[in-house]
């Protein structure tokens, strides 16, 4: 296996494609000390965008990273989901501090792709990490220990590239995913949508979330930073010829005028199909699909950015500790059995809301104009709900109960579950000690002094949380022992001592993953 210096290999990790997924993975990757080249054949970052929602989940990866603060503090917080029927504000749903109580980042945030990129792009340079540009990947082969690479760059030649590892983030027409002769079944709606950076006035420019529900046009308002500046998501009135190229003024002006908007400056505007999509496999050998090269699906509820952040978190640590000599090779299975099973369902959710909000169907203009509105703002005040729903939009729900990395169960928390957020004293939570990326133990209330000696002898970071009233409603339970993998998830829950359990488990996945701080050697 390949050593953690990059020895014969130009690098450790090469990864194609430098949207969110590849910036992600290789920001994290590095920050572990793992060598990467990260290439993209545009010229530039993009400068226009249609996903716009950050999730909590993405937020929590990104404080371990150190770049949470950042994000929030370029993007703007919903504070209300507000409903339009029939160019009237027919409900409004609240929905600042949603979460709260269940996560450190309580609210919905919207941080448009084309700015994050420029951020994360900005934090990996910091790094020493700059992405190759007008670099493209033109085939790669697959060897005993490693993967060989043709690019094309930017003045046409052409070089090979030796990694022992390549990551297709390189979006929907994956090269990777082409290469490996891996399919993309699925299938592509009939609308045409269009996204529009336009400067307006109006009530819906109130930096709060807007939807209106017209019976044949679909129309969302999400608000940027400044005064007046919104990004229209709508569907497209095709034109006779339903491949011509549309402008802004092409665009039905009926839901446009329904939600009172008056258009002052359209800064850019483009077309798109929303396509639904889940390769069956997202390894073959050292390559992997992650993000749009895996999965697409609808835009509803704001989720596919966030998973292909997922897929890029789930793999870097995963890789780093391979590389470190501190994995088999089969862990790298996990992340492939982690995350299709989401991306599945994912689609599958996300179609069935996407086809209720655009659909021209009799029942569905029902219950989009007159159900929806109705019982929305009702359901939203049940704490229940309001917890179930943001949990599963904010992706801090996603679990990997079934992976073969986790085991037990202490309190309501399972292993595989995200570990529970928490707050522990004043200005501190349990998600603090998350930022050494590193494998650790956590114990609230007290910790044994057989389980003490056994994380030491295994050199695992030990945190004690004295015990509060939080705790057993999230699910916690008193002096239970919780490891804790890199990303945040639980490997192994167990109850009283937990020394017994912690050694069984060590043993019994000893072939797969070494638990110790050299997994994150080079540390920074």
């Amino acid at each position: 296996m390949q050593s953690s210096s990059t020895g014969v290999h130009d690098t450790q990790v090469l990864i194609a494609g430098a949207g969110p997924t590849g910036l992600v993975l290789a920001l994290w990757l590095t920050r572990i000390g793992v060598s990467v080249r990260i290439i993209d054949k545009t010229a530039e970052a993009g400068t226009t965008s249609r996903a716009l929602a950050v999730q909590s989940r993405t937020l929590e990866f990104y404080r371990q990273l150190g770049i949470a603060d950042a994000v929030v503090d370029g993007g703007v917080t919903i504070a209300g989901i507000n409903l339009w029927v029939r160019g009237r504000k027919a409900a409004r749903v609240p929905f600042r501090q949603i979460g709260e109580g269940l996560s450190s980042f309580p609210s919905a945030l919207v941080f448009p792709q084309d700015a994050h990129e420029r951020l994360l792009i900005e934090r990996l340079q910091t790094l020493g990490v700059a992405v190759e540009r007008q670099t493209e990947l033109l085939c790669f082969e697959q060897t005993g220990n490693g993967v060989r690479a043709t690019l094309r760059q930017s003045d046409g030649t052409e070089v090979s590239c030796r990694a022992a590892y390549l990551a297709g983030c390189d979006g929907a027409r994956s090269i990777v995913r082409e290469v490996l002769g891996i399919t993309f079944p699925g299938g592509t709606y009939t609308q045409r949508f269009y996204v529009a950076d336009v400067d307006a006035e109006g009530p819906v420019t109130d930096h709060e979330l807007h939807i209106d529900l017209d019976d044949a046009d679909f129309l969302a308002v999400f608000p940027l930073r400044g005064n007046g500046r919104i990004r229209l998501v709508g569907t497209v009135r095709e034109p006779a010829d339903e491949n011509s190229e549309l402008a802004f003024d092409d665009v039905s002006p009926r839901a446009i005028t329904q939600l009172q908007l008056v258009i002052a400056k359209v800064n850019w505007f483009s077309t798109y199909h929303v396509h639904h999509r889940v390769a069956p496999s997202f390894r073959q050998g050292r390559a992997f699909l992650l993000g749009d090269a895996a999965h697409i699906h609808s835009p509803a509820g704001g989720q596919g950015m966030n998973t292909g952040i997922g897929d890029a978190v789930n793999l870097a640590w995963k890789l780093a500790a391979v590389l470190n000599h501190q994995a088999a090779d089969s862990v790298l299975d996990t992340y492939e059995a982690e995350r299709i099973r989401f991306a599945r369902r994912l689609v599958a959710t996300t179609d069935r809301g996407f086809t209720l909000a655009t659909s021209d169907g009799a029942l569905a203009r029902q219950v989009r104009t007159r159900l929806i509105p109705l019982i929305a703002p009702w359901l939203f005040r049940w704490p229940t709900l309001r917890r179930f729903l943001f949990r599963t939009m904010s992706q801090i729900g996603i679990d990997y109960r079934h992976s073969a990395l986790s085991a037990g169960r202490a309190g309501a928390v399972h292993g595989g579950d995200r570990l529970p957020w928490v707050r522990t004293a004043t200005a501190h939570d349990n998600f603090d000690p998350l930022t050494s990326l590193t494998w650790q133990v956590h114990v609230y209330g007290e910790a044994s002094a057989e389980l003490t000696a056994t994380c030491a002898e295994h050199q695992l970071p030990l945190h004690v949380f004295a015990w509060n009233a939080d705790m057993p409603r999230a699910g916690l339970k008193r002096h239970a022992f919780y490891l804790i993998r890199p990303d945040g998830y639980i490997a192994l829950a167990a109850g009283g001592d937990g020394s017994r359990q912690l050694r069984d488990y060590l043993a019994r996945y000893s072939d797969n993953v070494s638990i110790s701080p050299a997994t994150t050697a080079g540390n920074r």
